[in-house]
């Protein structure tokens, strides 16, 4: 395990914090808890997925580890995700133990993001954690239509998730997915509920990630795709969109609305990506590091972390190993005449 002194060893001239071969220093880390979802989103997955075994699956000591390693090396923010992470067993234990350096300093934020389905239960959990901000996934206003992209989610449950998260003082930022013919006609609908619930809102493009009917062809990504360049030329005929300098430390890029005050962020892996200034990386719960969301090259944390449980050395070493392969930028295509996605792991693998 590391120890503070062990963590000061790591942050000397000797060993110094995480920076790519392009000069970006890796500061954030996404960490999936889970693959599993009590949702089946028609963007992220099939509606017959088959999840990992157990032993596959890194266990909550594992992952308070690896995330440990994480800061010591200079992670400042945190983010678990899924699948949906707070359908993990024990989940809250995970979080209560990671909150741990927010108040040593040695973290900046720690968050997650959410389908919401479970907020109503964990929200004051949370607050009490440490975690003070939070992103739910929500597509749509419309009951049906909900039903119809996440298949099985229930919007009354998700709404009420989102009050308690809003009552327990969590700040929510609602991500939705651009879906041409699905959701085209209800961005004005989400910035006006935004606007009136507090909320901040980020569009983001659909991504070629993994097969989405389960047999290999059918509805593509190339059917779904809609250009936010195009979104957001039509939402300035209607609402005053100046832009801002904020960062959240993700990839989104945000302009204020000037008509409700809150932002609104787009992320635009196809039409601008937002490789140059990438500080990300994520691991998935069986403790396999992708230095790009967007590429299959990746590293196993999982051997290391298992094979001593006592010194995080080799787990340490692995993991600077890897940002040394970190690639500049990823290859995210939607082509219509190639209908296999661009990479084959779902979201729901990866960590949304």
């Amino acid at each position: 395990m590391i120890t503070p002194a062990g963590r000061a060893g790591l942050l000397s001239p000797a060993g110094q914090p995480l920076v790519d071969p392009f000069g970006r220093a890796i500061t954030y880390v996404r960490v999936s808890v889970t693959d599993r979802c009590d949702f089946r989103c028609v963007y992220c997955m099939s509606e017959d997925m088959h999840f990992l075994p157990k032993a596959e699956i890194l266990s909550l000591e594992e992952l308070d580890r690896l995330c440990s390693a994480f800061v010591a090396l200079g992670t400042r923010k945190l983010r678990l995700t899924g699948g949906e992470p707070l359908v993990r067993r024990n989940i809250m234990e995970l979080v209560r133990r990671l909150g741990r350096h927010l108040r040593t300093g040695d973290l900046e934020e720690l968050t997650l993001t959410t389908n919401g389905s479970q907020l109503a239960r964990y929200a004051d959990e949370l607050r009490a954690a440490g975690v003070r901000r939070i992103n739910v996934s929500l597509d749509t206003l419309d009951p049906d239509k909900f039903h119809q992209i996440t298949r099985w989610g229930r919007f009354a449950q998700v709404m009420e998730g989102v009050l308690a998260a809003k009552e327990a003082g969590l700040a929510v930022k609602i991500n939705a997915v651009a879906l041409k013919g699905v959701n085209d006609m209800e961005f004005d609908d989400l910035i006006r509920w935004c606007g009136e619930e507090g909320h901040d809102l980020t569009l983001i493009e659909v991504m070629p990630l993994g097969d989405i009917d389960g047999n290999g062809g059918g509805e593509t990504r190339a059917d779904q795709y809609l250009p936010l360049s195009q979104v957001r030329a039509d939402l300035s005929r209607r609402w005053t969109l100046t832009d801002i300098d904020y960062r959240s430390g993700g990839p989104a890029r945000y302009v204020r609305i000037e008509e409700t005050g809150r932002k609104l962020g787009f992320i635009t892996p196809l039409t601008h990506n937002f490789c140059e200034s990438c500080n990300r990386v994520r691991v998935t719960c069986t403790g396999t590091l992708y230095m790009c969301l967007g590429q299959e090259d990746a590293a196993d944390l999982r051997a290391p972390l298992r094979a001593s449980p006592d010194d995080d050395g080799a787990l340490i070493a692995a993991i600077r190993e890897a940002i040394t392969r970190k690639p500049k930028g990823h290859d995210f295509v939607i082509d219509r005449r190639r209908r296999q996605p661009a990479v084959g792991r779902h979201m729901s693998v990866t960590g949304g």
